[in-house]
């Protein structure tokens, strides 16, 4: 799935000459001489590389699952995403401390979209990024160096999942003076989502509040690296379910991507990018809160060994015990580890709204 964003720059050549001057003699000088421009066209697109679909065929292959995947495919249409709502469009000098050149922003709200920028032809560094304005948790900072540009995340305990998936690219462009030149620009997704699917028929629970956690904080432009500066709880969202006699409860919480796996463990040579070993600890945590019919809470930690990445979906299905316990399914016993806390006093961790 793509974007074809197209943007048409067009350069002025001013020619200095003699007719500039003070005092010299200009009556063989040309008189409203048109002034040449060439045409720099740059391509968009969107590229969308992702397992979501084969993640919902594959864990909701039962037919008493139909609607749950409908109702999570809906839930990620605008995460798992193919269409623009704006664009931040950054060039930066190549030479001393990679100051910023020229910047703009514009409001897609489309496929396709052309703008006209008027900039000199020179070597840049090209630094794009599409979907912020949509994402009040995350914002683009430190942009006036590209070396500095990154995404941040707001600094508290507990954020909002993020609303929408976020793409960004670098290009390095040389802009030649008198020739026509066209850019391919492909912007690939920088964040991800968690879903818990939780079979909920007889097990007597008042609410469930889900919280992910193990997930970067910021993300660099220029590099592609992501930071861990802190370790932020995100909030995951219950998705809509068409029918409630389904007996089942989704949550999705969606962000930047855990930390990879150790580099003393090895990973798996395969096409598939989103397939790699387990590793021996966690690498990011499902938290869920459970209230039973007694007020009494119970908290369950899933830590799940295998990363997660961008663009990638991730979900995990279990059931809820008569102690308000999450119990993952048996396909998770290698990847997903499990710990649990009877009557869970707040206090005894961080205050989470229940």
């Amino acid at each position: 799935m793509k974007i074809w964003l197209r943007i048409f720059l067009v350069f002025e050549v001013a020619a200095i000459s003699a007719c500039n001057l003070v005092d010299e003699d200009v009556r063989d000088c040309p008189k409203d001489e048109p002034v040449p421009e060439e045409d720099y066209v740059m391509d968009y697109g969107l590229q969308l590389v992702t397992n979501m679909r084969t993640e919902l065929e594959t864990q909701l292959s039962m037919v008493s699952e139909v609607k749950v995947s409908a109702a999570m495919e809906t839930y990620l249409k605008d995460i798992f995403t193919d269409y623009a709502h704006d664009v931040d469009l950054s060039f930066y000098d190549v030479k001393e401390d990679s100051v910023r050149l020229h910047h703009e922003s514009h409001i897609m709200d489309a496929s396709q979209s052309s703008y006209t920028l008027l900039i000199p032809a020179r070597k840049y560094m090209h630094l794009a990024v599409a979907n912020i304005q949509d994402n009040p948790t995350v914002s683009l900072g430190d942009d006036a160096r590209c070396h500095t540009a990154a995404l941040h995340q707001e600094v508290r305990d507990t954020l909002d999942s993020h609303r929408r998936g976020i793409f960004s690219a670098r290009l390095p462009m040389a802009m030649k003076e008198n020739e026509d030149q066209e850019f391919d620009v492909s912007l690939y997704m920088a964040n991800c989502a968690a879903a818990l699917v939780l079979d909920t028929l007889g097990c007597g629970v008042k609410d469930i509040k889900v919280f992910t956690s193990g997930f970067a904080t910021d993300f660099r432009l220029a590099d592609s690296t992501y930071l861990y500066r802190y370790t932020p709880v995100i909030r995951a969202n219950a998705v809509p379910l068409p029918d409630a006699s389904t007996g089942r409860a989704c949550f999705v919480s969606v962000h930047f991507p855990s930390r990879p796996v150790p580099e003393t463990k090895s990973s798996i040579d395969t096409e598939d990018p989103f397939v790699s070993e387990s590793a021996e600890n966690p690498l990011w945590q499902y938290r869920i809160y459970t209230r039973l019919s007694d007020g009494s809470i119970t908290e369950t930690l899933l830590g799940v060994r295998v990363p997660l990445k961008p663009g990638q979906l991730k979900l995990v299905k279990g059931w809820i015990d008569g102690d308000g316990a999450i119990r993952p399914g048996d396909e998770f016993s290698t990847t997903v580890a499990v710990s649990v806390v009877l009557n869970w006093d707040p206090g005894m961790s961080w205050t989470v709204d229940l």
